[in-house]
């Protein structure tokens, strides 16, 4: 019996040996095609040579080095690279562990960086219902899914939630993307209004929501709107990119595609590709300028943060991004994967949407497509499929819960960012085998 306390109890879990491009292998051989990535992490697939040989190479210098008495080349590096990279005046880095890790650290930022510049009474957060932010506290109330919240809400801080972005269940069928747009940005101008301009501390967003609804884009100019609110009330804008960043959507920082920058940015998941546990936020010289010319630090820290093995896999992760113009193949890859998804789902009686940008894509079902109704939660649909994917050698990400944190069934995809087309039929067909699979299940001869 396992002494792990795994995710679920109940649960008997193949045994990974091994990984080979994008597939992982288990202990009795069989192979899986990694099309989620895990959960978007995997952008490069499994042992990458290049990737492997950094971290030999750091190993054989140094594993190492607290941050309250060293830096590192290594960190160095990689902070240099991702600001040459980031658009705007984004100009420093924190390096951390992971995407929870880096949203607290971006909402104490923001916190603090109010209390720097002599506005101590702002306190509030705001952010988007059906949103996901991480699982440490902080982030946890940042998010805005209903069940992940429910049993730890008496510890959660105060935040405050307005409805997201979510074209197929929000815009109503005479409304056009521009006024859908405006109307999802003004739920963010009255929340403002009613807690005051002057006491909000930020808006906390993913620009393309993750794994909580999936893969749901924004639409026409929302984040214009968005921003132009924030700059009109001085409230700083956070932008989650932990799952769509890094190229996942087909551009290195999701919001390239929106024409906005943000004044706090959290990126993890495919920085390091799953090479070592990593994740960062980058934050704009404003507020960098406010720490130093004040307190003169940030008043925060981790053991691990800055660590020299995880620099080095997210570095050489970035630079074979770079050297084999891997965001072109997002591109063209991701093109593929909508026409293939749509091929097979696009007139399906069960899938209500199929949604997503670049490799990071998704669908939805539903019981009825005319009335959008979702299936009985009681069914667990999205874990059926899971299991008939994994059974057919193909790793997908379902989720229950869509439309509200109970209702609603999705299907991830987030293949690395070196799949091929070949791959993409593969990855279509047996996912539409899944999902046959899993509705035959719940509903016989139909």
């Amino acid at each position: 019996m396992s002494q792990l306390l795994h995710r679920q109890i109940k649960t008997d879990l193949p045994i990974a040996v091994g990984g080979d491009g994008i597939e992982l292998i288990d202990k009795a051989g069989k192979r899986y095609i990694d099309a989620s990535g895990g959960a978007a992490v995997s952008c490069l697939g499994h042992n990458h040579p290049d990737v492997i040989s950094a971290l030999h190479s750091q190993l054989d210098k140094l594993a190492y080095a607290h941050t309250g008495f060293f830096t590192t080349e290594v960190a160095e590096a990689l902070a240099e690279r991702l600001i040459a990279d980031a658009p705007g005046d984004l100009s420093h880095v924190y390096l951390v562990s992971g995407g929870s890790e880096a949203v607290e650290a971006a909402l104490k930022m923001a916190r603090q960086y109010f209390v720097e510049m002599g506005e101590p009474q702002r306190r509030h957060i705001i952010a988007r219902r059906q949103s996901y932010h991480g699982n440490t506290l902080g982030a946890l109330a940042a998010g805005g899914n209903a069940w992940r919240r429910r049993q730890f809400q008496p510890l959660l801080v105060e935040t405050h939630h307005i409805d997201p972005c979510f074209a197929y269940r929000h815009q109503d069928p005479m409304e056009s993307a521009e006024d859908y747009a405006a109307r999802a940005a003004q739920a963010l101008a009255d929340k403002v209004e009613e807690l005051g301009g002057e006491n909000v501390v930020a808006f906390v967003a993913e620009t393309v929501v993750g794994a909580t609804a999936g893969a749901v884009p924004p639409v026409a100019d929302y984040f214009k709107r968005i921003r132009e609110i924030c700059d009109r009330h001085g409230i700083l804008l956070i932008l989650d990119e932990v799952m769509s960043g890094m190229g996942r959507t087909g551009t290195l920082h999701a919001f390239e595609q929106e024409g906005v920058v943000p004044d706090l940015l959290t990126i993890a998941k495919g920085l390091g590709g799953g090479y070592q546990p990593v994740g960062a936020v980058l934050l704009g010289r404003h507020i960098y300028d406010a720490f130093a010319g004040g307190s003169g630090f940030f008043q925060h820290g981790h053991t691990y943060m800055g660590h020299p093995m995880a620099a080095a896999a997210a570095l050489a992760v970035q630079e074979v991004i770079a050297r084999d113009n891997l965001l072109a193949n997002v591109r063209e890859m991701g093109g593929a994967l909508a026409d293939r998804l749509t091929s097979r789902f696009g007139n399906h009686p069960h899938i209500g949407d199929i949604r997503g940008r670049g490799l990071f894509q998704a669908i939805e079902l539903v019981a009825d497509r005319g009335t959008k109704a979702a299936f009985d939660p009681a069914l667990k649909l999205n874990a059926k499929i899971k299991a008939a994917a994994m059974a057919r050698g193909l790793m997908v990400y379902p989720m229950g819960g869509t439309i509200d944190g109970v209702r609603g069934d999705h299907v991830l995809l987030a293949p690395p960012f070196i799949v091929t087309e070949e791959q993409i039929d593969t990855i279509a067909n047996r996912l539409s085998e899944a999902v046959e699979d899993a509705l035959a299940q719940i509903a016989p001869g139909r």
